[in-house]
């Protein structure tokens, strides 16, 4: 694979930061200071579809663009949002396109069986890092209540979105679009 970036790759890694964008308009208040969204859904589809280098890439546009623009749930922007409760959550999403994009790229063949548990995985740096900072935010060492207000609450609904884009990624790479993760899986 060549190291240079194409203008399909370009347009593919801003339609996902698009995405991830238009994931945030959905933001529903829960306990804490954290919304849930659909941007979860969008970030590992990212990571599904467009491989690691374009799905860090997608979701690094995405940050940036959030520091100008109010791209950010609840329509937040700025350094301040990423330095903020929420932040850790928005640096775990650059990381989770990236594993699942790594791991996307090993899978043969591309079933669902074989892409729900990388959606799955991706998961897993989001609460990581998006819980240990919000630890630090609210400075408490209450594990219970950091499990309960930025992981628990919200593992039902992610658990779905990862189902939802397995499901997504799967039909999308099964048709003729050569699409990143597709093409080298051939």
């Amino acid at each position: 694979m060549s190291a240079r970036l194409t203008p399909r790759d370009l347009a593919l890694a801003a339609l996902f930061a698009a995405l991830v964008s238009l994931g945030a308009l959905v933001s529903v208040p829960f306990f804490g200071p954290v919304p849930f969204t659909l941007q979860v859904a969008f970030v590992l589809l990212a990571g599904l579809i467009l491989g690691a280098r374009l799905g860090v890439l997608s979701l690094t546009v995405y940050l940036l663009l959030g520091l100008v623009a109010p791209v950010y749930a609840q329509g937040s922007s700025g350094p301040a949002a990423l330095v903020g409760p929420t932040g850790g959550y928005l640096v775990g999403f650059v990381i989770a396109a990236g594993l699942v994009g790594w791991l996307s790229e090993r899978l043969e063949p591309r079933s669902l069986r074989a892409v729900l548990p990388v959606a799955l995985a991706g998961l897993v740096p989001i609460y990581a890092v998006g819980a240990t900072w919000l630890a630090l935010q609210l400075h408490t060492s209450n594990v219970h209540a950091v499990l309960w207000g930025g992981v628990m609450q919200f593992l039902p609904g992610d658990v779905a979105k990862a189902v939802a884009a397995a499901f997504v990624a799967t039909a999308l790479v099964s048709l003729p679009l050569g699409l990143p993760v597709s093409s080298r899986a051939r």
